[in-house]
């Protein structure tokens, strides 16, 4: 049975946009399941989120009090067999974010590892390992388009990023 999950991060809503893209909603209505790195900014836009689908999400440095107290630092799941580690990145000194992601899973075996805070896509592979940030939908900083991820199990992992401008498809 293969599992389609969209991954995203560093959504900042209402801050930064009203709502989800369109380009994101679409991926959401055939997903299995969706993760979320931190950084909706309050219960609301979770509880959005959580209408589209099963949601399996940590807190940022940017959410508020009552989520903090909603959802964990860190996520352990096992996801048709594959061990995904999810963290938004921001907490440790003098690392970088993905240092800091890598580091709070240090006693853990995973497959693949999913953080944010930072708005920079990264998919790369480390000793086995799939690190992995989706970027932002909403807030792309410096970065040339918005982007969020799809991870696709069957018997692997693969994941790949979803890049798009602003008001496009």
């Amino acid at each position: 049975m293969k599992v389609k999950i969209v991954v995203l991060s560093d959504t900042h809503i209402p801050k930064r946009a009203k709502s989800l893209p369109p380009r994101l909603l679409v991926e959401l209505q055939t997903a299995d399941a969706i993760i979320h790195a931190g950084d909706f900014l309050n219960a609301d836009a979770c509880r959005e989120l959580c209408r589209l689908g099963t949601v399996h999400a940590v807190y940022g440095n940017a959410d508020d009090e009552e989520l903090k107290h909603l959802l964990p630092r860190r996520l352990l799941l096992d996801m048709n067999g594959f061990k995904i580690g999810v963290v938004h990145g921001h907490e440790g000194k003098g690392a970088s974010t993905e240092r800091r992601a890598l580091n709070a899973f240090k006693d853990e075996h995973l497959d693949c590892l999913i953080f944010g805070h930072s708005h920079i896509p990264v998919k790369k592979q480390d000793k086995g390992l799939l690190i992995f940030n989706p970027g932002s939908p909403t807030d792309k900083r410096r970065q040339p388009r918005f982007s969020f991820g799809l991870i696709n199990i069957g018997e692997t992992l693969q994941a790949e990023h979803v890049f798009f401008e602003k008001g496009s498809y």
